[in-house]
């Protein structure tokens, strides 16, 4: 089954809730983690990843937080999950050249639904989930 990690919905959650905050304010992990009942120590990962790539800032300080930085219309959702999570694939042989299976017989076929969900997912933006 195909399905988004907790990191990476965690991290579309803080996305939404920070752009829903007026002015550019800072939000906290302890703030987001409570509004929408998340685990703070995992949300925190998610924010240090983004920020680590630069889609967020990361303020320190007593009054510090995390706001937007991105230009998330500029970030397709492959290229997000692939900067949380690496790359995307429904099965690793679509990576792995070194296939165990001799003669496999559904490599072309999975190769054609990976490329169709990356497709589909390059034609989104980070933004359209996050409004």
């Amino acid at each position: 089954m195909l399905k988004i990690t907790r990191k990476v919905e965690y991290a579309l959650i803080a996305l939404k809730h920070m752009q829903s905050k007026e002015g550019g304010c800072l939000s906290t992990a302890k703030e987001i983690a409570y509004q929408y009942n998340v685990p703070q120590q995992l949300l925190a990962k998610s924010l240090q990843q983004m920020s680590k790539n630069h889609i967020i800032e990361a303020i320190k300080g007593i009054n510090g937080g995390y706001r937007i930085k991105a230009n998330l219309s500029g970030i397709s959702l492959k290229d997000f999950f692939e900067k949380l999570e690496g790359p995307l694939g429904v099965m690793d042989c679509y990576f792995d050249s070194e296939c165990q299976i001799s003669g496999c017989n559904v490599k072309a076929p999975i190769e054609r639904i990976n490329d169709n969900i990356r497709k589909m997912l390059s034609s989104m933006t980070l933004k359209e989930v996050t409004q």
